[in-house]
């Protein structure tokens, strides 16, 4: 299997070289005022966490990238507390006049033991922090001022924890342990956990976070190793002794604001201030339960860190998939917190850069190959958004005049020992002359014949003629030489000027050739440039082409699998009907057969009695005088049987009662209808645990599982009887009730005392007995009603009881 990065490094490589392929442009874009983020991916014991802190001598990406921001603007920083972060994920600029009180304010507070009132770097960690290479960022603005502030937080079973926060103390209020007895102050109080919220720009952010301003990089690795790291939770499993048991970040944000127009002080508009953050993720090591032979607590971690690496990935490949096919499908951010917190970086704000830590070990082959897949796919995943900085709109270099004005006006109050303007540096040329002249003596005449006055006058006068003309003809020499040297330099300003525009001639044919040359590479570059031109359109036409047509092969297979599918679903549920139909058909016949064969074999029977007793009456000889005989001789007597087989005696009549259900714990559905009418009689059908309903609902069918219909009509002779027709209810394919009959009760009222007619007079004929007389009436042999029982095997003539109407 073979997989391509953009780069791969060996097993000696620097940690040097690995920051300036990989950490060292997200730096400079850092201090341009852009995100950033880097993620160390992979198996357990592979070596992230040494990639990001490195070893003693040899710092790793974490220090160097620190060393790199204050290497920059190290002679641009703002005083602390210059800039001031809000918690709403935001920065305030303020006067040198407030952050004077505010560090006045702090240094009036007790001296908390955290990191940064330590000046000497700690033994433990000074090792990483050695050998530091000066790095510097090439484009840094020095008209801005710049502050940094680091955070340190980390997400653990999903719930994120600041590593920067100290634990609350009560040292009055005692504590319970798990024992139940109070205990003072020490001991550990398990920290809360934080939330995530967005802010007003949609960028997400950990509410309550302890952010931190530094000055160096001393403090700031010391704020990370001292405050964060050694509350960081590891543990001890199968695969290595100090495994990372959740995700750290660290979180660095540099605030930057311009000067104003004097280059002194911080221009005091929050609207001009930049913040940016550089974001370093050392990722939990995916690794195997099975593996691991983790349980309890390391099974339930490593769920957590599974899932959360799961996610990740889901949200790359779903972001590689819109990209790539033009589709807008959500990305599950909210799924994990890991990727909920950098979501911003996802949507294209800021750059996303992976390392991916390999171990060669047979036993990490599997987990290699996963991690390695998974890294192949992101970095084709490539998500970006412009970001416009705020214009100040003041001239650049404003900071280098503003120093040099100071360091001349120093210089010369250094010359002058006084203020600026008392030196004789400062006088014009005219007051220069005038006190070189001799002074004027006193010209007040206080007496009229003071002859002193007026000659020394004179004499002051006449020696300052003198001094005038001797001046004015050291200022013609002066000229006359001046001018000479005038036209000795106008002439060689002349030959030098001769001289440049031979050269300029030259150099003019020179650049015509060259602009000659160029115009025609020019034209070549146009020509190759529109080629490529045509070239990649016709590419990308044919990569969409291509792209098409595999969506529409995918569209269409896909198509081809749902209409297989649900043909092979239909024809399934075809046969499963044609199965059901067929099998409910049969039964219907074999039914319906059954109780025509019984039909038909009742009327035959009923048919035959009837023949055999109209044979028998027909056949019967008569007497000519018929006498009625005697009581006594009847009494003596025994009674002949007629030729016709006599029906056997017939039970005591009594209603029919309903044939009890087969299961005690069967429920019927009891379907009588408005027009049943009372017959009045003592035996009434009875069904325990009934539903009774006047029309059968599909939520009554739901609940039972037998049915009864009552149904009356008029029989033949006027009388009203009947019929409890029962059935089974059973469920259909489709969802429904369905019922099934299967066996009909007949209740019938009967009146014994009806009129019987005879069809011939009484006969005398002693061998002409009651009985013979009774069975020979014709009412009395038709109308002769057969019970069989229903499917009875039986034929006609076997075991039937005829009872007379």
């Amino acid at each position: 299997t073979q997989y391509s990065f953009k780069e791969v490094f060996g097993t000696l490589v620097a940690q040097k070289e690995l920051f300036d392929v990989v950490a060292k442009p997200l730096v400079e874009d850092l201090i341009r005022g852009k995100n950033g983020l880097l993620f160390t991916y992979g198996v357990t014991g592979s070596g992230k966490t040494h990639t990001m802190t490195g070893s003693p001598g040899d710092g790793g990406l974490l220090p160097r990238c620190l060393a790199m921001i204050f290497n920059s603007i190290g002679p641009f920083q703002a005083k602390r507390f210059v800039f001031k972060l809000d918690e709403k994920n935001g920065v305030d600029v303020q006067s040198e006049v407030e952050a004077l009180l505010e560090r006045q304010k702090r240094e009036a507070l007790p001296i908390p033991k955290t990191p940064a009132g330590k000046r000497q770097a700690d033994p433990e960690f000074s090792g990483l922090m050695e050998a530091r290479d000066e790095c510097r960022a090439q484009e840094v603005d020095e008209d801005n001022v710049y502050g940094v502030f680091v955070s340190y937080i980390e997400i653990y079973n999903n719930y994120i924890y600041d590593l920067l926060e100290e634990p609350p103390c009560e040292p009055i209020k005692p504590k319970w342990n798990s024992c139940n007895t109070p205990v003072r102050n020490g001991d550990f109080v398990p920290p809360q956990s934080k939330t995530l919220r967005e802010d007003q720009n949609h960028n997400m952010y950990v509410t309550g976070c302890t952010e931190v301003e530094v000055k160096s990089t001393e403090e700031a690795f010391e704020v990370f190793w001292r405050a964060g790291q050694k509350k960081r939770r590891i543990a001890n499993t199968q695969l290595n002794r100090e495994s990372s048991r959740s995700h750290s970040v660290f979180i660095i944000k540099l605030a930057q604001a311009p000067l104003d127009a004097d280059g002194d002080n911080v221009l005091q508009e929050k609207e001009q201030i930049t913040l940016s953050q550089l974001s370093l993720v050392d990722l939990a090591g995916s690794e195997r339960t099975n593996r691991t032979k983790a349980e309890g607590n390391r099974l339930r971690e490593a769920g957590n860190i599974n899932q959360s690496l799961m996610t990740l990935r889901t949200c790359i490949e779903v972001l590689r998939e819109n990209q790539l096919y033009g589709t807008n499908k959500m990305v599950p951010y909210r799924d994990s917190k890991l990727t909920h917190l950098f979501k911003n970086y996802f949507d294209g704000e800021g750059k996303v850069r992976m390392i991916v830590c390999v171990n060669p070990k047979a036993e990490d082959y599997e987990e290699s190959l996963q991690v390695m897949r998974f890294a192949e796919v992101t970095q084709e995943v490539e998500v970006a958004r412009p970001m416009d900085r705020p214009l100040c709109g003041l001239t650049p270099g404003r900071r280098l005049r503003n120093q040099a004005f100071r360091e001349e006006l120093s210089r010369k109050l250094e010359l002058r020992g006084g203020p600026v303007g008392a030196g004789p540096e400062e006088q014009s040329p005219a007051e220069l002359f005038f006190q070189s002249l001799p002074p004027l003596p006193s010209c007040e005449l206080l007496d009229i014949n003071d002859d002193q006055t007026l000659p020394k006058l004179i004499e002051a006068l006449e020696q300052r003629h003198k001094m005038r003309q001797m001046l004015a003809e050291e200022f013609a020499k002066n000229v006359l030489a001046f001018k000479t040297m005038l036209q000795e330099f106008d002439s060689s300003v002349t030959s030098k000027e001769n001289y440049i525009q031979g050269k300029l001639a030259e150099k003019e044919k020179t650049i015509t050739g060259q602009k000659t040359e160029m115009e025609r590479l020019e034209k070549k570059i146009k020509t190759l440039e529109y080629k490529i031109d045509i070239l990649e359109k016709t590419a990308t036409i044919y990569e969409e082409d291509k792209r098409n047509l595999q969506q529409e092969l995918e569209s269409k297979s896909q198509k081809l699998q749902r209409q297989a599918s649900d043909k092979r679903r239909l024809e399934a549920r075809l046969q499963g009907m044609v199965a059901e139909t067929s099998l409910k058909w049969e039964k219907e016949c074999e039914r319906r057969v059954a109780a025509k064969q019984l039909e038909m074999q009742n009327k035959l029977w009923v048919k035959d009695e009837k023949l055999k007793q109209l044979k028998a009456i027909v056949t019967e000889p008569r007497a000519e005088k018929p006498e009625r005989p005697s009581r006594e001789r009847q009494r003596e007597k025994p009674l002949p049987r007629s030729v016709s087989p006599s029906p056997a005696p017939s039970p005591p009549v009594a209603p029919l009662r309903a044939r009890r259900s087969r299961s005690a714990g069967e429920r019927w559905v009891d379907h009588r209808p408005p027009s049943h009418v009372p017959t009045e009689t003592l035996l009434q059908p009875r069904v325990p645990r009934a539903i009774t309903v006047e029309a059968p609902s599909e939520r009554a069918l739901a609940r039972c599982d037998r049915y009864l219909l009552t149904h009356q009509e008029l029989a033949s002779d006027g009388e009203i009887q009947t019929k409890l027709i029962k059935g089974d209810v059973f469920k259909t394919r489709g969802g429904g009730q369905a019922v099934q009959f299967t066996d009909i009760e007949t209740l019938k009222q009967e009146s014994p005392t009806g009129r019987k007619r005879r069809s011939s007079p009484p006969d005398p004929d002693p061998a002409g007995d009651a009985a013979d007389s009774e069975w020979t009436d014709v009412e009395t042999r038709c109308s002769v009603a057969v019970e069989m029982r229903a499917g009875s095997a039986l034929g006609p003539g076997f075991q039937h009881h005829a009872q007379p109407k």
